[in-house]
């Protein structure tokens, strides 16, 4: 499994501007409807839904939102980031500085666990992070994950 088999360019957030979880996962979920037309309140809605079992910020400056949609057919994933943080109620209570959120179909459970893995894997390496941190356009973004996703 490779993340950039459901993460594409135009679902990259070069510069996240909301500062806070909830104005970030609103943020997000527009985008997802800009770049698919699944509506953001019902994207939002999930990943809120979600975040009520627990902040998915996992330290470290990162944060793996996700949810399930019934309708859903196949993966999506958004990679955002901010120079400057966000308050994301992060379990080491630091700022994020970088998202990646994922939505799976409903019925997928294996697999859906089976991409959390392979993206918290890939965010370990302190400097891959700090190198996603510095990159600027989403083309560049989407290469550099790629390069990491390839080694794994």
């Amino acid at each position: 499994m490779k993340i950039v088999d459901f993460l594409k360019p135009e679902l990259i957030i070069e510069e996240i501007q909301a500062r806070d979880k909830e104005g970030a996962l609103r943020e997000f979920s527009g985008r997802i409807e800009k770049a698919t037309n699944i509506k953001a309140e019902k994207v939002f809605g999930v990943l809120l839904e979600r975040e009520k079992l627990g902040s998915t910020g996992i330290g470290e400056g990162v944060a793996i939102p996700h949810g399930k949609l019934h309708d859903l057919k196949e993966f999506i994933c958004c990679f955002g980031k901010s120079e400057s943080g966000i308050d994301f109620d992060a379990i080491d209570g630091k700022p994020v500085h970088l998202v990646f959120l994922l939505l799976a179909p409903e019925n997928s459970a294996g697999t859906h666990l089976k991409a959390l893995a392979k993206i918290s894997k890939i965010l370990k390496d302190p400097t891959f992070r700090e190198q996603l941190i510095k990159t600027q356009g989403a083309e560049e973004i989407y290469r550099i994950i790629k390069e990491e996703d390839d080694k794994l």
